[in-house]
């Protein structure tokens, strides 16, 4: 006996958020057919009713009617509010990472997805997550354009080449989820693809405790500072020390070069390990070099992870282990001989 298989025309709702989302599209649907069906109607009525019976008939002058006019501008202005601040409602929530989640780095190349988790497993086009639990990804590319896509979680954020972009969810149902990439990227852009397994929070642990771990990104991030990329050598304290001490900084402001102020965020910290010259911290020399090109995507990230962890109480994303002492590179404000802002990178290239 022979089973049909049918295709859902919306994917299953498998995250907090999810019902929200597709609330929104059925009003929109909903409203495009209120104003559709009637327009429509009007047309046929009024073009088969006033149809020309008299060669140049002389048609009734009519006047305007202050009512009608009034009626048909509230109505769609209110409809038009509903939809602008019910998306606003869900995209506010959709991209505000809570500060208790928990934090993944994903790292889209050509064409792939390559994860890595706190506790330092790695995946390519699988994401593990536990059931119920709130999950940021902080996400960069190493090539071109990806776009990070879940529809049954009912989200997606492009993943830009040069920056940090953040996706947030809690899966509210076990199983399997497809992953795709909705950015054409390339030849074999529909080969990007994968999988996001929910499990339960034991299940989850097992599979934490049951994969192959290397370092996790803090404990890669104070390799590279410490010994590779001999960032410690300026950062770290001392009689001999030229930069910035950056115990402490993550999530505060800075004075630069030049009177602007920033917040001491990944973003800041990725971009004085890349290009230190252009974020200056005043009372610094601009005398820290650049790291372009000599750190991974993923030396990055563990860099950021390592300087991150020496600000335990920063409210700045996921948390991550406890770091040790050891200056992390990146502008910073702090005392010391003048240093630009940045850090030496997290790399180890």
């Amino acid at each position: 006996m022979q089973t049909t298989s049918w295709v859902p025309l919306f994917p299953e709702q498998a995250s907090t958020f999810a019902w929200q989302v597709d609330a929104l599209y059925f009003y929109l649907i909903a409203v495009s057919i209120a104003f559709t069906v009637p327009i429509v109607a009007a047309i046929v009525f009024f073009a088969l009713k006033y149809r020309e019976t008299e060669k140049f008939a002389t048609p009734e002058e009519m006047h305007g009617s202050m009512v009608l006019e009034t009626v048909w501008s509230i109505i769609p202005f209110v409809i038009s509010m509903t939809i602008f601040l019910g998306g606003a409602i869900i995209f506010f929530n959709q991209y505000t990472p809570p500060d208790d989640a928990m934090e993944i780095y994903v790292v889209g190349k050509q064409w792939m997805w390559k994860i890595q988790h706190q506790t330092g497993q790695r995946e390519i086009n699988e994401l593990h997550v536990p059931v119920g639990r709130k999950v940021k990804l902080t996400m960069t590319t190493e090539d071109v354009i990806h776009d990070f896509d879940i529809p049954a979680f009912r989200t997606k954020a492009d993943v830009v080449p040069g920056r940090y972009t953040y996706l947030w969810f809690e899966a509210t149902k076990t199983g399997k989820y497809h992953l795709f990439c909705a950015e054409y990227c390339g030849l074999n852009h529909s080969g990007m693809i994968g999988s996001v397994i929910v499990m339960e929070q034991r299940d989850f642990d097992n599979w934490l405790s049951g994969t192959v771990s290397g370092q996790t990104p803090v404990e890669a991030g104070k390799d590279l500072f410490e010994n590779k990329l001999g960032c410690a050598s300026c950062h770290a304290g001392g009689q001999g020390q030229r930069g910035a001490v950056l115990e402490g900084i993550v999530g505060k402001d800075v004075k630069l070069v030049g009177g602007t102020s920033l917040t001491r965020d990944d973003q800041y910290l990725r971009n004085s390990i890349l290009n230190p010259s252009a974020q200056v911290v005043e009372g610094y020399q601009p005398i820290m070099p650049t790291f372009k090109g000599q750190v991974t995507e993923e030396q990055l990230n563990s860099l950021v992870a390592y300087i991150k962890s020496l600000s335990p109480n920063a409210a700045t994303g996921a948390a991550t282990a406890p770091a040790t002492n050891s200056a992390a590179p990146m502008a910073a404000n702090t005392n010391s001989a003048p240093k630009p802002a940045a850090p030496a990178g997290n790399s180890n290239k």
